[in-house]
C-alpha cells in the first residue's frame, strides 16, 4: 500500500539488513551503544499489526521470535526488550534489542534518559559477537522461514 506521505521504512532498508523475504526484513541498527539491536520491518506499509491477516501475524512474529532466540544466543543478554511503537514512525516494525546492567540507559528503556556511559570494552566485546549474530539470524530463519 502506497503512502500519501514520505516513511523512512518504505523508502529504506532501516539498517543493515541480514535477512529478507517476500514479506519482511530483519536488519541490523547502526547504534553504537546497542549492538546487536534489530529491527523486523513488514514490507508494506501498514501501521498496526491488526493491519495483517492471521497468517500474515503469525509469520511476522515466528521471524521476531527467532531473532530473539539468535540475540540470546549469540549476545547474551541480561534482557531482551521487544517493542513495537511506531508513533515516530508508523509503519508496522518490531525492536529487538538486547539489554545488559552496564548499557547507557539500565534499567530504563533505551529511549529514557542516560544512566551511565557504557564500558567501551564491553561494547567492543559485543560488537565483536556481531558477525556470529548475523549468522546465527541467517542458520535460524532459513530453516523453513522461506529464505529468499
Amino acid at each position: 500500500m502506497a503512502s500519501a506521505v514520505a516513511c523512512e521504512l518504505c523508502e529504506q532498508d532501516g539498517g543493515s539488513v541480514v535477512y529478507r523475504d517476500d514479506r519482511l526484513r530483519v536488519v541490523l541498527v547502526d547504534e553504537p551503544d546497542y549492538p546487536g539491536f534489530c529491527r523486523v520491518i513488514w514490507h508494506a506499509h501498514v501501521r498496526e499489526m491488526t493491519d495483517l491477516s492471521e497468517a500474515q501475524r503469525a509469520h511476522l512474529m515466528a521471524v521476531v521470535w527467532q531473532v530473539e532466540a539468535a540475540l540470546r544466543e549469540v549476545m547474551l543478554p541480561h534482557k531482551v526488550n521487544l517493542a513495537s511503537l511506531g508513533n515516530m514512525t508508523p509503519h508496522l516494525h518490531w525492536h529487538l534489542i538486547p539489554r545488559y546492567p552496564d548499557d547507557r540507559h539500565f534499567p530504563g528503556p533505551v529511549w529514557a534518559g542516560s544512566q551511565r556511559d557504557p564500558d567501551p570494552s564491553s561494547l567492543a566485546q559485543r560488537m565483536a559477537r556481531l558477525p556470529a549474530l548475523k549468522e546465527a539470524i541467517g542458520r535460524k530463519l532459513g530453516q523453513g522461514m522461506g529464505a529468499q
